[in-house]
C-alpha cells in the first residue's frame, strides 16, 4: 500500500513526539536530510528541559578524567548502572557540550580553570564538572535551540497536538510488529489525526505527574513509556523514581526546584531551630547522593512531624547569590524569602524517573523504526539513582546516536494506514470523574510509593490501580478522547509499572528503599518487564 497524495502532508520521514532537549537536539541532527515533525502537546518550550537549572555533567577541566565521572556516575547509580552505557554518555560528553557552544548557547564563563567556563560542584561529583548558564541551564539551552527549530525548513512543529497510540504492524495485522506511525489527537479542532514515518522516536520526558508533589511541568505524565508498553516494549527500573531533596515549600510556589548547585557552593540543610542535619546520616552531609538527602529529609520531617525543613546559604556574600543563583533569588523575593538573610523553606518532591523503555547504544527498541531518547527511555546510565546533571547530557549523546542510526537506515517504503476510528463512542457526559481519578491516583502514589516502601503499601497501591485501571478503560472506550482522559490512562499505566517494578526487587537500593527488605543484594540485576 502506498501513501496517497491526500495523506502526504501527515507522512514524514522522522515523527518525534516530545519537544524537550532530547527531541530537539535529534530533531536538528537529521532536518538537513530529513523531513521531521515534532509533536508537543502545548508549546515547543513547555517541558520539564526548560526547567532544568543546575546544567549539565562532563569533563571539561584539565584536573578531572573520564574515569571519575565513569566511578561517581556508578556510586551514584549503586551499582546498578550499566557499565558500557555510562562510559559510552561520558566520553561523548565534551562532543555534547561542544555541539551546543556551536548553537550558540551562552553558558556562564570564567578564565580561572582553564575551560573558559564557570564550572560548578554537585552532589555525588568528585569534581567542579557542571557547565551552566547561572542557575537557568535548561532554559538558555531550550531558548537557542527554539529558534533553530522554529526557523528550519525541514522541521514541522505540531504544538497542542497530543500522541494517543502508537501505529504497529501488529495493530494492523501484519507479519512485522515495526513502527508505522501515530494516531495523534489535534487538540485545537478536537480532531483525532493519523500521521506515518519510516521512525518514530519517544522523546515525550518522564512521568513526575502521577505523584502529588513533583517538580515537573503539567505535562510529565508518562506517555511514551505508557504507549512504548501497550506496543510492546519492555520497561526497566520503573522503581527508580528520583525524588529531588530540595522543592522549595510556599503555597504559591507550583513545582519550584532549589538547584542542587545551592548545596554545592554551600548550602546547609537545617531545621527550624538552625539545627543541621545531614552529618548524622552521611559522612557526605549535603553533597550526599540524591536518593540520601530525600531520604534524610523525608525521617527529619516524619519524626518531627514537620512541614518541611530549610536550606541556607545565606552565610554566603549577597552579590555571590545574586550572581550564581539570580532565578532562585528573585523568585525567592517574589514570595518573600530573601535568601541572603533566611533560609529557604524546602521538601522533596517526585523529581526523575531512571528507569523507562528499555534502548541499545544507538537509542533503538524492541519494536522496528522505534526508538526513545530522554528520560522515557531506559539506557542503563542511571542505574539505581541518577548522577546529578547527567540527565541533559545523556539526552544530547543518545539524540545523536539515534540521528547517526537512522540516517545510516536503508530506505524503507511506506504504507498507507487506517484513519481512527470513532464510529461507537460518544461526547463525555461526566468528566469530572477523570479530574475524579487523577486526584485519587496521586495522592496514593505520594502515600503508599514514595521514598520509603513497604510490602503492605504497595498491596493498597496495586489494589486501588486495578479499580482506576477498569473505570478508565470503560471510559476510554465508550467516549472520545480528550487529553485529560489520555493523560490519565497512561499516568495510570505508569503507575502499575511503577508498583509491579517495585514489588518485584526484594531488597533495598538506590532510590527504592523498602522497610520489609533494608538489606542491599550482593548482585545488582536490572527490573525488567515484558508486554
Amino acid at each position: 500500500m502506498k501513501i496517497s497524495n491526500k495523506n502526504l502532508a501527515r507522512h514524514f520521514d522522522v515523527i518525534v513526539i516530545g519537544s524537550g532537549l532530547a527531541g530537539m537536539a535529534l530533531a536538528l541532527n537529521l532536518a538537513d536530510r530529513q523531513r521531521v515533525a515534532i509533536i508537543t502537546k502545548r508549546g515547543l518550550m513547555d517541558g520539564a528541559s526548560d526547567w532544568a537549572q543546575g546544567g549539565i555533567a562532563a569533563v571539561l577541566a584539565d584536573d578531572d578524567s573520564v574515569e571519575a565521572h565513569i566511578r561517581d556516575t556508578q556510586i551514584a547509580g549503586a551499582g546498578l548502572c550499566d557499565e558500557a552505557a555510562t562510559r559510552f554518555v561520558v566520553e561523548n560528553g565534551r562532543a555534547a557540550i561542544e555541539w551546543l557552544i556551536e548553537q550558540g548557547v551562552p553558558f556562564t564563563r570564567d578564565a580561572d580553570n582553564g575551560t573558559g567556563y564557570h564550572l560548578t560542584r554537585e552532589g555525588g561529583h568528585s569534581q567542579r564538572r557542571i557547565i551552566h548558564a547561572t542557575d537557568a541551564t535548561g532554559h538558555a539551552v531550550q531558548t537557542t535551540l527554539a529558534e533553530k527549530v522554529k526557523n528550519h525548513a525541514n522541521i514541522t512543529l505540531l504544538e497542542k497536538h497530543i500522541a494517543i497510540d502508537l501505529i504497529t504492524g501488529k495493530k494492523l495485522g501484519l507479519e512485522d510488529n515495526a513502527c508505522h506511525g501515530v494516531y495523534v489527537l489535534d487538540k485545537t479542532s478536537g480532531k483525532v489525526k493519523t500521521f506515518s514515518a519510516k521512525n518514530v522516536v519517544l522523546a515525550s520526558g518522564g512521568a513526575g505527574k502521577v505523584y502529588l508533589y513533583t517538580t515537573n511541568p503539567d505535562v510529565a505524565t508518562g506517555d511514551g513509556v505508557a504507549m512504548g508498553w501497550r506496543a510492546g516494549c519492555q520497561v526497566a527500573n520503573m522503581e527508580f523514581i528520583q525524588f529531588h531533596p530540595t522543592c522549595l515549600y510556599h503555597p504559591h510556589a507550583k513545582s519550584f526546584l532549589i538547584t542542587e548547585a545551592v548545596r554545592g557552593e554551600g548550602g546547609i540543610l537545617v531545621l527550624r531551630d538552625g539545627t543541621r542535619f545531614m552529618p548524622d546520616h552521611d559522612p557526605r552531609a549535603e553533597l550526599a547522593p540524591r536518593d540520601v538527602v530525600a531520604r534524610a529529609i523525608d525521617f527529619e520531617m516524619k519524626k518531627r512531624g514537620l512541614d518541611c525543613v530549610y536550606l541556607d546559604i545565606s552565610h554566603k556574600p549577597a552579590a555571590f547569590l545574586k550572581e550564581h543563583f539570580p532565578t532562585i533569588y528573585e523568585r525567592c523575593l517574589d514570595l518573600g524569602i530573601d535568601i541572603t538573610r533566611q533560609p529557604i523553606p524546602v521538601v522533596p518532591a517526585a523529581h526523575y524517573s531512571c528507569g523507562g523503555i528499555v534502548t541499545d547504544r544507538a537509542a533503538r527498541t524492541d519494536i522496528a523504526n522505534l526508538y526513545a531518547i530522554g528520560e522515557v527511555a531506559c539506557t542503563g546510565l542511571h542505574g539505581a539513582n541518577r548522577l546529578a546533571s547527567n540527565s541533559l547530557l545523556e539526552c544530547l549523546v543518545y539524540a545523536k546516536a539515534a540521528a547517526q542510526d537512522i540516517l545510516g537506515h536503508p530506505e524503507t517504503p511506506s504504507i498507507a494506514l487506517p484513519e481512527w476510528d470513532e464510529s461507537r463512542v460518544t461526547d463525555a457526559d461526566e468528566e469530572i470523574v477523570i479530574s475524579h481519578n487523577w486526584d485519587e491516583l496521586r495522592r496514593f502514589m505520594w502515600d503508599y510509593v514514595g521514598i520509603v516502601r513497604t510490602n503492605k503499601r504497595l498491596e493498597r497501591a496495586q489494589h486501588r490501580i486495578r479499580l482506576l485501571t477498569e473505570e478508565i478503560n470503560e471510559y476510554y472506550q465508550n467516549f472520545r478522547v480528550s487529553n485529560d482522559l489520555i493523560e490519565l490512562r497512561n499516568l495510570v499505566q505508569v503507575a502499575d509499572l511503577i508498583v509491579r517494578s517495585a514489588q518485584s526487587r526484594h531488597e533495598s537500593r538506590g532510590l527504592h528503599f523498602s522497610r520489609d527488605y533494608p538489606q542491599t543484594d550482593a548482585v545488582a540485576k536490572p527490573t525488567t518487564l515484558v508486554p
